[in-house]
């Protein structure tokens, strides 16, 4: 099999890091947790994040007999123990997201969210920094202050980190631009000019990752993730944001991608039909600008390999969602041998999906996938 890169994995940052690890006076502004009566609350300052009983019994256990995440898996910590689980996953390379992390994007506090983001980033930093030719590290970005945003994004870039995590949805109380905004424009000025890939992983930057309560929720609130990615990709294209910025990069991570190019071909169709109301004028139409500067990465949504005509196959990539029960690890190797069943499609394509095109656009550090600085 060829190059297997999985475009999305993820790390679990020791229990105290992100918050033991700020100065006194910003740990009340940060991710905390703190015991209430019957309840452990996780907040961000004094926003409650969500809320866990505390006598809840065993932990629920995922079909492997597991508990459901796996979050106490040595791999997600140890770098020795996650090569030993790619090795049986029959993964090669990644990309590593945080865990508690993914929330920091609800610190409101701009001092504290810079704060925070740096000690997660120094953390991933230091822990795979030797090894930048099988993982990829990408880091937090703050986005409170758009100054901390390039500053941080011109720090990573010195320490080797080819890509940064925006929210992957902007909520109206959020207190942020939305993505029509201008006032993101040096943000992806600097994007273009550091070579930093922009990475939307789903669930982040929403208040709540629990839209729905009672029958259907467990489906219901991951399906609807998808949701986000398609919003802010369609209003990053309408709003010109990703046209202003031709080189900018953004890629959905979580989300699946057979609605990319739904997505494209639905805003072609309304901006030839309301042609006369359009604003601001883009220079391609909304599928080129997708096709030139976005991807999204999926786990078992064939229907995108066959959409591909659309999208172009360069925005497709593989990943095994390491180690939730969500993903693909420990059958990875399985799910990867019928996902072009019955698809017409060449081997170089194949090879960009299963590992190319991510390996490529991460610029991961091995001779055949590094490509030239901006």
């Amino acid at each position: 099999m060829s190059f297997v890169f999985s475009a999305d994995g993820h790390l679990v940052e020791p229990s105290d890091l992100l918050n033991e690890g700020l100065p006194l006076s910003l740990r009340p502004l940060g991710l905390r947790s703190e015991k209430r009566g019957d309840y452990i609350f996780s907040l961000a300052g004094e926003k409650v994040l969500h809320k866990t009983r505390i006598n809840t019994g065993p932990p629920r256990l995922g079909p492997d007999g597991e508990p459901f995440g796996r979050p106490d898996r040595r791999g997600n910590r140890e770098v020795e123990w996650r090569l030993k689980d790619m090795a049986l996953d029959g993964v090669d390379g990644e990309i590593v997201f945080p865990s508690l992390g993914l929330t920091s994007f609800l610190v409101e506090d701009p001092q504290a969210e810079l704060a925070t983001a740096q000690l997660y980033n120094d953390w991933c930093h230091g822990l795979l920094k030797d090894h930048t030719d099988t993982f990829v590290r990408c880091g937090i970005l703050p986005v409170r202050d758009f100054r901390n945003t390039v500053a941080e994004m011109e720090r990573l870039a010195r320490l080797g980190f080819t890509a940064g995590m925006l929210p992957s949805v902007i909520e109206q109380n959020s207190g942020l631009p939305n993505y029509q905004s201008d006032a993101w424009d040096p943000v992806f000025a600097a994007a273009e000019r550091l070579g930093i890939v922009f990475v939307l992983h789903t669930g982040t930057g929403r208040n709540d990752v629990r839209s729905f309560r009672g029958p259907g929720g467990a489906v219901a609130n991951y399906t609807v993730q998808a949701c986000d990615g398609f919003i802010t990709i369609m209003t990053m294209v309408a709003g010109g944001l990703l046209d202003r910025f031709p080189r900018a990069k953004v890629c959905v991570i979580e989300g699946g991608a057979s609605w990319l190019a739904a997505l494209a071909e639905r805003m072609d169709e309304v901006y030839d039909a309301h042609e006369s109301f359009v604003q601001p004028k883009l220079s391609l139409h909304p599928s080129e600008i997708i096709a030139r500067q976005v991807a999204c990465s999926f786990q078992y949504d064939r229907a995108c390999i066959m959409s591909r005509a659309v999208t172009g196959a360069q925005a497709l990539m593989w990943g095994a969602d390491y180690p939730h029960h969500e993903g693909t690890f420990p059958r990875s190797k399985e799910v990867l041998a019928r996902l072009f069943d019955g698809i017409e499609i060449s081997e170089t394509q194949k090879a960009g999906i299963i590992g190319g095109n991510a390996a490529r656009l991460f610029r991961l550090n091995r001779p055949e996938f590094v490509r030239a600085e901006p």
